[in-house]
């Protein structure tokens, strides 16, 4: 009841705010109203704190929508706002929905991951945004468990600096496409978007309509080199440093080497251990972006 109450509390000013353009709009209410619910944890999935993730969305768009191609409008009510940076969609509410109701549509990729989940069953999630397997996914949960009082760019970096001190770097096989490296990484970021941690440019050329993943390879990085990088994460200069590499591809194939299980996030959310497989779906979604 007090995650009900909770999830509420964050959708009934967007809901209301939502009325008159659903209006306008005519999006048939009982499948908003399902999507909605489903999305927000009415059945029993929902965060503790009542956040409604893109992750949730888009996974349940796909599973709603089936064949079709779903058209998703994002209105950022969280801290990081990093999948709609890429796309200018405006962070004031009535902005967002005025984008909503009057933007355009673009077709954007999808990525799909297949995997086991942390109870060894066979799992499958999409995302539209960045998924990843290493340091970021520790990153990812220590960030979600710390306040977001001071926002997501604050609290993504406190948790970097806390994660990175006692991380210890895994071997990995990372194949994309038909070509496998093996090497000792940090991370593994398989980006659909650009940004990801609070304003990371991680992946400064990735396009969501090209059809591919741009492979963003942290390898066998200087502790001391690794954090004084981070600004260049942010300025999206890293690529091409030493120990980092940009591979692009449809199909990405991650394998961890050693103990302990690998990590695996995407959209910010840990959803399991690697190894996994991600494929890109092409044009899978309609994404309502701003007109201009």
């Amino acid at each position: 009841a007090r995650e009900v109450k909770r999830t509420f509390g964050l959708i009934a000013p967007i809901a209301r705010a939502l009325t008159p353009y659903l209006e306008q709009t005519g999006v048939p209410a009982p499948k908003l109203s399902e999507l909605t619910a489903r999305t927000a944890g009415l059945h029993g999935e929902g965060k503790a704190d009542g956040r409604l993730e893109l992750f949730d969305a888009v996974s349940e768009l796909f599973s709603l929508a089936g064949r079709e191609s779903p058209e998703l409008a994002v209105i950022p009510r969280g801290t990081g706002r990093d999948f709609v940076r890429t796309h200018g969609i405006p962070h004031k509410l009535d902005d967002a929905l005025r984008t909503a109701r009057d933007g355009r549509t673009r077709e954007i990729d999808v990525g799909r991951a297949r995997f086991r989940s942390w109870q060894g069953e066979p799992a499958e999630c999409y995302f539209a945004n960045i998924a990843s397997a290493g340091m970021s996914g520790a990153i990812a949960k220590r960030a979600n468990e710390t306040s977001k009082a001071f926002g997501g760019k604050v609290s993504y970096f406190w948790a970097t600096f806390a994660v990175f001190a006692r991380w210890r770097i895994s071997e990995l096989t990372v194949t994309v496409g038909t070509e496998k490296r093996r090497a000792k990484m940090h991370d593994v970021v398989v980006a659909n978007g650009r940004y990801f941690g609070g304003g990371m440019c991680v992946a400064p050329t990735a396009d969501l309509g090209d059809g591919l993943f741009d492979v963003v390879l942290f390898g066998d990085l200087p502790r001391l080199r690794s954090l004084t990088g981070i600004r260049r994460i942010y300025a999206g200069s890293h690529i091409g440093r030493p120990g980092i590499r940009l591979v692009r591809g449809r199909r990405v194939r991650v394998t961890p080497l050693e103990d302990p299980p690998l990590s695996f996030e995407m959209e910010g959310e840990e959803v399991g251990p690697a190894p996994a497989t991600l494929e890109i779906l092409p044009g899978a979604i309609r994404l309502c972006v701003p007109a201009g």
